[in-house]
């Protein structure tokens, strides 16, 4: 059992989401980085879809009350087992009285902890990911307890030897709609850069506008990493969370790396879009 003592900002469960149930208006959720998070799992011998807690620009402090191996991936976020630092990106034993403390991030906006076994919880729709409405908890709470159920003893422990690299580069297909814009926006989309805005995990607003006049549309699906422009000019790159329709222009779809990359970025980082 791992014991929440302070739940850090935003810190959730997720695993590699829940499929097949966008036709009747059920995001896909799950890891918003998935290449950090997958790491995260093979390091302690995880599948790489297992579930783990993932946690934005602050983590939280937990209590462990039995013996496990843990991995931290993603930002660079101080961690501390009873007040001594350890280190990111490899296996780390954890002992019953253990505290755990996950602080601010230095770079990079998530971060995420992978437990040897499985989390016990719930899964609805084939998916542990917390989602409002949809599962029982939106976020992880002070005084939450976590049931790990944990594996035969693994051997297949490693160390992961590259980190994130923090990259501002959104690589884009064409979206459905890209063809309504006119060449001035096309131009001031794909040479000037944009600021990250108020996010969360089902959007990034981003700052500047691109005064392309677009009304509208019939609403229309879209998927994780869809850039819609609105008719004031304001774009919304959608995430993990997003609805599965929308109103907006579709002007763009960020390829799977780049959706990876977003997640890391924090409010006030410029981007800049590259078309494929």
């Amino acid at each position: 059992m791992i014991k929440v003592i302070k739940s850090g900002l935003y810190t959730s469960i997720q695993d590699n989401g829940r499929y097949g149930y966008r036709n009747i208006g059920v995001p896909s959720s799950g890891f918003m980085d998935q290449h950090s998070a997958s790491i995260a799992n093979m390091i302690v011998g995880n599948n790489k879809n297992e579930s783990l807690l993932e946690f934005t620009l602050m983590g939280p402090t937990l209590l462990f009350n039995n013996n496990y191996t843990i991995s931290f991936t993603g930002g660079d976020f101080e961690l501390m087992i009873n007040d001594s630092k350890i280190e990111m990106y490899k296996p780390i034993n954890v002992k019953i009285g253990d505290i755990l403390k996950v602080n601010h991030t230095k770079s990079g906006a998530r971060g995420y902890l992978a437990v040897s076994g499985t989390i016990d919880i719930d899964s609805f729709l084939g998916s542990k990911s917390f989602f409002k409405s949809i599962t029982r908890s939106h976020y992880l709470k002070n005084g939450d307890e976590i049931k790990v159920l944990r594996k035969k003893k693994n051997k297949n422990f490693f160390n992961y030897e590259s980190k994130l690299e923090i990259n501002n580069l959104m690589n884009a297909f064409k979206g459905p709609e890209y063809y309504l814009l006119d060449k001035e926006s096309i131009n001031k989309l794909f040479n000037d850069e944009f600021i990250i805005g108020l996010n969360n995990r089902m959007a990034y607003n981003l700052e500047g506008k691109i005064q392309a006049k677009l009304n509208s549309i019939i609403s229309s699906p879209v998927l994780p990493g869809t850039v819609q422009l609105t008719p004031s000019g304001k774009m919304i790159i959608l995430h993990r969370d997003c609805q599965t329709s929308g109103g907006y222009a579709r002007i763009l779809q960020l390829d799977k790396k780049s959706i990876n990359n977003l997640a890391q970025l924090k409010v006030g980082v410029n981007i800049k879009f590259k078309l494929l």
